[in-house]
């Protein structure tokens, strides 16, 4: 069973939380739309979260939710937590994973490289460590600067339709920016088939139009005049090998289905972390207009 990873400061008293709980309500970030301004820290191998400051507090970060509702949940699991990477390149563009098929977690999305924070490390070190762990690539310590860039609280699956949550998670997306150009980093890349079967770069214009798409949003059907009809990703091969291959942007415009399909597309999550990333770079993600 996992533990929980993830320690709630309220009113001053700390408080674990349950796998049944939204971290986010907790806190008194919701009903709303989101996100919401969270106070963090790392303390002990557990993410401290309060949504006022408190001793030990390094940085006011985003904090977004995707969580299932109305189901009965066990409470005898903690919260875990874990890391992602968005690795931008110095001509702005930032990588994302296609995970396998055959994954029991979010299979065949389309991620930043991440996974599971060790008891032991720093949040920084175990998001470098998923990145070389999924894309082969390490990063020259001088050659690279990060900053942290928001939280995501997520469940797995993300819809009831799809059956009773089986994770519960809190994510740290992380930005860092290499010194070197995509193709420099591309040129090192060598994935994990057991984790990963695809990867692309994806530059501030695709997106953009892909951060508009999260669910509950409202959507155009058809392309932007300004975007590509396609993006190019490498696809691993059963042989070892890879391939370039022309994915039609529209794919990765879906949103989550209502049944466990297995489509391919972008995780919610990831649409957070992008518009995140975007407003770091001081460029203006197209608004969001949700359903009323």
């Amino acid at each position: 069973m996992a533990a929980s990873r993830v320690l709630l400061l309220l009113s001053g008293r700390p408080m674990s939380p349950s796998f049944a709980q939204s971290v986010c309500r907790l806190l008194g970030a919701g009903p709303g739309l989101g996100p919401w301004p969270t106070h963090c820290g790392l303390k002990q191998g557990q993410l401290v979260l309060s949504n006022g400051p408190f001793p030990g507090a390094s940085t006011t970060l985003p904090l977004q939710q995707l969580r299932a509702r109305g189901a009965e949940l066990p409470t005898n699991r903690g919260v875990d937590l874990g890391v992602a990477v968005i690795l931008q390149s110095s001509d702005q563009t930032v990588l994302l994973t296609r995970r396998t098929n055959t994954l029991s977690l979010s299979p065949n999305l389309w991620v930043p490289p991440g996974g599971h924070v060790e008891l032991d490390e720093e949040l920084l070190d175990g998001g470098l460590r998923e990145l070389w762990e999924e894309s082969g690539l390490q990063l020259p310590q001088d050659q690279f600067s990060w900053v942290p860039l928001g939280l995501w609280e997520s469940a797995y699956p993300p819809r009831l339709s799809w059956g009773l949550p089986k994770y519960h998670h809190i994510i740290l997306y992380l930005l860092v920016v290499s010194q070197e150009s995509q193709q420099q980093l591309q040129g090192r890349i060598q994935p994990n088939p057991n984790e990963v079967n695809a990867f692309m770069w994806l530059g501030p214009d695709v997106a953009a139009a892909v951060a508009t798409t999260e669910d509950g949003t409202e959507t155009s059907r058809h392309l932007p005049q300004e975007l590509p009809p396609s993006i190019l990703i490498v696809e691993l091969e059963e042989d070892g090998g890879a391939r370039p291959l022309a994915l039609p942007v529209s794919t990765l415009l879906r949103t989550t289905p209502t049944t466990a399909e297995g489509k391919e597309r972008v995780s919610s999550g990831t649409k957070f972390a992008l518009r995140l990333w975007l407003q770091h770079l001081g460029r203006v993600c197209p608004v969001i207009r949700r359903h009323s």
